[in-house]
């Protein structure tokens, strides 16, 4: 008889219990610099792949950075339109958000993660875009000091010429001095060993890279994934390949790291 009661007991309780709504795992993707997330580009493959397991997933084509804005926004002007894609993903029905991206968006993505709360992971792939490094800045000239004089002389806003560097190609793109500033400033916002120390606790990172993406394989794990906070989800990867198909050939350990935040 007491076994039977106590069996009611618990039907009760169970009955009494609100379902649970199934939680749906958010992610925000960037392409990289000079980039794009269209479909068949290394990000937008990776977004098909994500959506057909069930994620919920945003890839915007054109991020601050991209061919066809050519930094248009500051570094953290470019933070705030993330804030943007993060809450229509939220809109979706996203109940966990992880933020990510490729090369100069894996870049983004530690920024983003070091400057808010609520996030459930940080997916850097094939991180790039280094300004911290003499090497980095001795090629393009260490144009970050012209930018820096033009913003102290209160022509921040002001539009020149200044040299960039992409996996070996170097380019001069034309933006605000301010906006120059902001990305290659080798103290600036956008030094990933600086950012990923800046993770919110909590945050788990997954750090992947390609055995021939030499510029950051090269570093290993002590240039800024290990700066990240401790997190039993925090993860190291290394794949085959090169820089540029990191996000397609990593994609399987991609997926199941997502799936077991």
């Amino acid at each position: 008889m007491k076994s039977v009661i106590m069996f009611l007991v618990l039907v009760l309780t169970i009955s009494a219990t609100p379902l649970r709504a199934e939680e749906k795992v958010g992610v925000m993707l960037m392409h990289g610099k000079w980039g794009t997330s269209l479909p068949n580009s290394p990000i937008g493959d990776l977004a098909n792949s994500l959506e057909k397991k069930g994620f919920l997933v945003s890839a915007p084509p054109d991020m601050p950075w991209s061919r066809e804005r050519m930094f248009d926004k500051t570094f953290d002007e470019s933070m705030m339109e993330i804030d943007e894609r993060v809450e229509e993903l939220r809109k979706r029905g996203a109940t966990k958000i992880v933020v990510g991206g490729h090369s100069i968006g894996a870049n983004a993505a530690l920024g983003y993660g070091a400057r808010r709360d609520g996030l459930s992971g940080i997916l850097a792939i094939g991180p790039g875009h280094i300004p911290e490094v003499n090497a980095f800045q001795n090629k393009i000239d260490n144009d970050w000091k012209r930018a820096k004089k033009m913003v102290k002389s209160g022509k921040g806003d002001k539009m020149d010429e200044f040299n960039d560097l992409n996996q070996g190609q170097k380019r001069m793109i034309k933006m605000k001095a301010e906006v120059y500033l902001s990305w290659f400033d080798p103290k600036g916002p956008a030094v990933m060993p600086v950012n990923a120390a800046k993770l919110k606790l909590g945050t788990p990172l997954l750090w992947i890279v390609g055995k021939k993406d030499f510029i950051i394989f090269s570093r290993g794990k002590d240039y800024a994934f290990s700066k990240a906070p401790s997190n039993p989800k925090n993860a190291y990867i290394v794949v085959k390949g090169g820089h540029k198909m990191t996000p397609q050939i990593g994609e399987q350990e991609i997926i199941s790291w997502l799936n077991n935040l």
